[in-house]
């Protein structure tokens, strides 16, 4: 559905789970509309969305509801990785079955630079669409990335965020010389200044649609100062507090049911003190407290 390039915010969905633990397929629903009345540009199924404590039925089940849900109003990526290539290469087959417009994988922990290359070349045999090369925690670097790309016909795509995140797509932007498309992560944590360093978007977790989609805006008009103050006073108090409470800004406004997490949690609870400050940037937000829908 894609007639050009795809950039700009591309939220990791999360998944929604009821007091049972099921997915929550209405929440998610709410969820997908949420982000695109908003104006997102695209959307992320990735290890923000808890893939890995997924079942494979529950992996398939979360891309379809969302690919379904989107009806091609936005592109859909989903993530596809495993340690092993075949399983790699059977995830990305059935994904790209289902419909979605492009898929992700994290290279394999410890692979040599033979053993990447190989990783990927069998991913991209194996589709027909669009690959983003995911860069987190081990840094493989620019050279690499790019010598992966030309081997690889279908990876035009790369979401760095390995520290130092600002660095790393400054590098990945160098290298790809017009043959991938590099966008940043890591929760938006370095928007501005990837942003400057040439990144083409970001996948940020789904709780602050309207603030990245306006920062967005802002700075592809040119006004890099209103870009930053959004950034600084909408996105920035909220990324401080951390991950776990992303579900409970969008269960606070009614966009899902239950703030819950598969256990175990990715986070301890917050402390008193926490809970007070994320209470106020709520408050500030114009978020109330609990108001399930």
């Amino acid at each position: 559905m894609t007639a050009g390039p795809m950039r700009g915010v591309f939220p990791i969905l999360v998944t929604p789970f009821d007091e049972r633990d099921r997915i929550d397929k209405d929440s998610l629903e709410n969820l997908v509309d949420y982000c695109i009345d908003a104006g997102v540009h695209g959307f992320g199924i990735a290890y923000a969305s808890e893939i890995p404590k997924l079942t494979e039925a529950e992996r398939l089940q979360v891309c379809k509801i969302i690919i379904d849900r989107t009806a091609e109003r936005v592109p859909v990526v989903v993530t596809t990785g495993s340690p092993a290539t075949a399983v790699a290469v059977q995830y990305s087959r059935q994904a790209a079955d289902l419909g979605v417009d492009a898929i992700m994988s994290l290279p394999p922990t410890g692979a040599t630079a033979k053993q990447h290359r190989a990783y990927f070349k069998a991913i991209s045999d194996a589709v027909d669409i669009p690959i983003f090369f995911l860069e987190a925690g081990d840094a493989v670097g620019g050279p690499l990335m790019r010598q992966i790309a030309e081997e690889s016909e279908n990876l035009r795509y790369a979401k760095v965020e390995s520290a130092p995140a600002p660095h790393k797509v400054g590098e990945a932007v160098e290298y790809s010389a017009g043959l991938f498309t590099v966008m940043g992560g890591a929760s938006g944590t370095h928007l501005i200044e990837e942003l400057r360093r040439g990144s083409q978007g970001t996948m940020p977790w789904p709780s602050l649609p309207h603030a990245f989609v306006k920062t967005w805006d802002q700075w592809q008009a040119g006004d890099e100062e209103s870009a930053q103050k959004t950034w600084l006073q909408e996105i920035m108090p909220v990324i401080r507090i951390g991950g776990l409470v992303h579900k409970e800004i969008l269960y606070r406004q009614g966009i899902i049911a239950t703030p819950r997490f598969r256990e175990p949690t990715p986070a301890l609870p917050l402390d008193e003190t926490t809970q007070r400050e994320f209470d106020q940037v709520c408050e500030r937000m114009g978020i109330g407290q609990h108001t399930p829908g």
